[in-house]
């Protein structure tokens, strides 16, 4: 049996500039919604020619005549099947499907968002998604080419056995997160939600996130804490805080993705434990957050607060350290 492709996600999934910057299109010229150029499908000397929507995805040349969806602007330029011509998006832009999954292209470039320091925790500032947010939808995807055993990780105090547990690594594959650390981000019921993508140079932002995500809705890890049986959480603030403590030996531990707590990360927390251990990192930001935090959830959960050193944010510290700490 072959490879299974859903033709559908893979035209909903990818966008018109990672299709483009495959094939190292760079020369048209933007009009409103529209790209518009020489036709790079029968290289025609007409300038204006070629015109693709970026919205609609949807291409036309009015030299060659040829049109359609991207999967179709691929078979042309391949000389391929449609159905060749969508396995090969799939694989070119890291999409894993399966019959009755979904496939969802990594973040473009301007799917962004901003970071509060010039540390490793995102910021709590959703840019576009604040206002009313929807329910995060889950990918049905997941990225190929993941190197859990990367060096960057080992600089991080990060083992093979906790990258593998997190599902955290290098992204060798192709798309706007190549070269950087990928993070698997689920909800409570373990379905995978999104990507972050955290550079491993000095490339801004440092973290990608995807537009419609909403992490203000999700506490990092909780499915695994959840696991644990454990009714108590311990809360950081970010990615590599959560799974440095998880590696101390607290699996029972959760990060806001930033340094204050969101209506809806309050009712998980409520939810899901019944005494909280705030953790939040050493600095200025922390300890405000720490003391917002501790009025709200101290209404409804028994809490208590654990002093990083000043200066200091958990993922910097070793297990010892962290034992010491929390013990």
């Amino acid at each position: 049996m072959g490879t299974w492709v859903d033709f559908e996600s893979v035209k909903e999934a990818v966008t018109v500039r990672q299709v483009l910057g495959h094939y190292g299109i760079t020369d048209l010229k933007e009009k409103g919604d529209e790209l518009r150029g020489r036709c790079p499908i029968h290289q025609s000397d007409g300038e204006r020619s070629f015109h693709i929507n970026v919205g609609k995805k949807a291409f036309f040349c009015f030299s060659c005549q040829a049109k359609g969806n991207l999967i179709d602007f691929v078979v042309a330029m391949d000389k391929c099947s449609f159905r060749e011509a969508a396995l090969r998006m799939q694989e070119w832009f890291g999409l894993a499907v399966g019959k009755d999954r979904q496939a969802s292209a990594p973040a473009t470039g301007s799917e962004l968002v901003r970071e509060k320091r010039v540390g490793d925790n995102p910021s709590t500032d959703e840019g576009a998604n604040n206002g009313q947010k929807g329910p995060n939808k889950p990918l049905g995807f997941e990225l190929r080419g993941i190197v859990h055993d990367y060096l960057y990780l080992d600089s991080r105090g990060i083992t093979k056995e906790t990258a593998e547990t997190f599902g955290v690594g290098l992204f060798a594959g192709k798309g706007s997160m190549q070269g950087r650390v990928v993070i698997p981000i689920h909800n409570a019921a373990g379905e995978l939600l999104a990507y972050a993508g955290r550079a491993i140079d000095n490339t801004e932002p440092r973290y990608k996130l995807p537009a419609g995500f909403h992490k203000s809705l999700e506490l990092y890890n909780l499915h695994r804490a959840i696991a644990t049986g454990q009714r108590g959480l311990i809360v950081v603030e970010g990615f590599f805080d959560c799974m440095k403590v998880h590696q101390a030996g607290y699996p029972f531990v959760v990060a806001l993705m930033g340094c204050s707590m969101s209506e809806e990360q309050e009712r998980l927390l409520v939810a899901h434990a019944e005494m909280v251990l705030l953790m939040l990192d050493g600095d200025e930001a922390g300890q405000k957050g720490t003391d917002e935090i501790m009025l709200r959830l101290g209404r409804s959960v028994w809490t208590k607060t654990v002093t990083v050193p000043a200066g200091l944010q958990p993922d910097q510290m070793s297990s010892d350290e962290l034992k010491g700490l929390l013990s």
